[in-house]
């Protein structure tokens, strides 16, 4: 295994160890989560390896494969710099909780597309959580370790993102998707196997890198929360007269609530078609849910548009950007015979603009986290 090979040169001895946690997809449920809505997210093939080993102090060392030459040691866990605050951020999660962690040495490999909105940083840190339950003897739960890899991200990383793409990557399961109920975190497991029904989910990686962090994120989330507040509710889902809040909104707060309202309804109304066996009706969704986060929630971008446009037009039964937007990944609803013609009309409407091609992958829902070896 080449995580483990790279263990032992990097670090020395043989690990304790080998866990992998997945990347994800969302299906359809975006910006929601922390309006304490509805999603649907399925864990993917690709995702984070951690080859760990237990230490005796509190030191960290991190190797990643994608960060080849450096080695981080993290003495102090406030100095961890880079990607490395990731990780770092599950041992500051953990111990501020009074976990009985201490130090590791880890190397990380991951195949996770970077900045393709698959989510690898969430890869990232449920790889090290879980790594760390069964190593230090936790007895932490699937959802417990997304709990703690959200604070990771939030308080330490400082990105407010929900807990949708840490819950997706512990608790995915091969061949269905995860419903998951932001408030009550309450979840299951719903059966989404598109080749079943002669159809394929494809990723269109647009190439385009996109920083959450900058502040975009944040500020779209402070609109949710300002309109919740004006609204007197304790989060956008609980608006269930969408008109007449409509009415006591304007600018960016009439525009995201829309969006959160209507999306929550999406998601229900795509589970109803899934439990039906009409995997083939639930493109309709897609496209809608996708033209609300470009014009409502306005977290779409150029590349995504022509993305998801050109993919219909090329036969595509819907699809709509995932993630949290300003680049990334498009998701398409496709048949198996019109998968080629999707891809060079996406690609053709690429070169018509100059823009470099993007990429194209099968996404199938796969395991959640798990140790390896």
């Amino acid at each position: 295994m080449r995580v483990v090979d790279a263990f032992r040169e990097n670090l020395g001895g043989e690990p304790a160890g080998v866990w992998h946690a997945p990347g994800r997809v969302n299906l359809i449920g975006e910006h929601t989560d922390y309006n304490d809505g509805f999603v649907l997210p399925f864990a993917v093939p690709w995702g984070v390896t951690a080859a760990v080993r237990p230490r005796e102090d509190d030191t960290i060392r991190l190797v990643s494969l994608q960060a080849p030459g450096r080695q981080q040691v993290i003495e102090e866990i406030d100095r961890a710099e880079g990607w490395a605050r990731y990780p770092a951020g599950v041992f500051w999660a953990m111990r501020g909780d009074g976990l009985p962690v201490r130090g590791a040495d880890i190397v990380i490999d991951g195949d996770v597309p970077q900045g393709a909105g698959l989510s690898s940083s969430a890869a990232l840190e449920v790889a090290v959580a879980i790594a760390l339950n069964d190593l230090y003897g936790l007895g932490l739960g699937g959802l417990e370790l997304a709990k703690i890899s959200q604070r990771a991200e939030n308080d330490f990383v400082g990105m407010p993102c929900g807990i949708m793409d840490q819950a997706a990557s512990a608790l995915g399961r091969e061949g269905h998707a995860l419903f998951l109920d932001c408030r009550s975190l309450g979840s299951r497991a719903v059966p989404f196997d598109p080749s079943a029904y002669g159809m394929r989910l494809l990723i269109i990686n647009t190439g385009v890198h996109h920083e959450l962090a900058d502040g975009q994120y944040a500020r779209r989330r402070q609109d949710c929360e300002n309109a919740a507040k004006r609204l007197g509710v304790a989060a956008l889902r609980d608006v269930t007269d969408l008109a007449a809040a409509l009415q006591q909104l304007t600018g960016d707060e009439r525009k995201r609530t829309q969006h959160v309202v209507t999306e929550n309804h999406r998601v229900e109304a795509l589970i109803g078609l899934l439990r039906a066996g009409a995997v083939q009706e639930i493109g309709a969704l897609l496209i809608a849910s996708h033209l609300s986060l470009r014009d409502q929630f306005e977290v779409s971008c150029p590349e995504l548009d022509i993305a998801v446009e050109a993919a219909v037009k090329g036969g595509a039964r819907g699809a709509r950007m995932t993630g949290g937007g300003f680049g990334g990944s498009a998701i398409a609803l496709v048949a198996e015979d019109k998968a080629d013609k999707v891809q060079e009309q996406v690609r053709l409407a690429y070169r018509e603009r100059g823009w470099a091609d993007p990429t194209f992958f099968t996404a199938t829902p796969a395991a959640g986290a798990r140790r390896l070896a």
